[in-house]
């Protein structure tokens, strides 16, 4: 019997969409298809599948986090981006999912301004990874991927 192949949901909050253009002095030149791109990359070789999801409005956002649990998704990548700092609600469909979930920054949100340096999600996460750019999504997938294959 084949054992099913892990499930990652990436989750991209407000604005992403506009990566490569929006502040590349602050969030880096690639656009959200380069990073994309690259996740398959990694998700290839790790065997595991990938779906994308980006939303500018927090309550398609949630809907598709609670749509998450019902297809069966074993873990979650989010990038709440500036929900980070507001949404309670945000990480509260988080916690009533109960799916393993690591929060991902372009910028190292700790280093910017002090509305920014709160994060909703971190208390209810497995990790948070800030401050790498784009690379940081590679390093979420590779420990998300570590925890939910149990490969230590």
């Amino acid at each position: 019997m084949t054992s099913a192949r892990v499930s990652i949901l990436v989750l991209q909050g407000p604005n992403l969409n506009l990566l490569g253009t929006r502040e590349p002095d602050v969030y880096g030149s690639e656009t959200l298809d380069d990073i994309h791109s690259g996740l398959l990359l990694v998700a290839h070789e790790s065997g595991v599948d990938l779906a994308f999801y980006q939303s500018n409005h927090e309550g398609q956002l949630i809907d598709r986090i609670h749509q998450a649990r019902i297809d069966g998704v074993d873990g979650i990548i989010i990038n709440p981006a500036g929900y980070t700092h507001t949404s309670v609600a945000l990480r509260d469909a988080l916690v009533a999912v109960q799916i393993p979930t690591v929060e991902v920054h372009l910028s190292n949100i700790h280093s910017r301004e002090s509305f920014r340096q709160h994060s909703y999600v971190a208390p209810v996460a497995l990790a948070q990874i800030c401050g790498f750019g784009a690379a940081g999504y590679e390093l979420a997938l590779r420990g998300l991927c570590s925890r939910l294959c149990h490969k230590y």
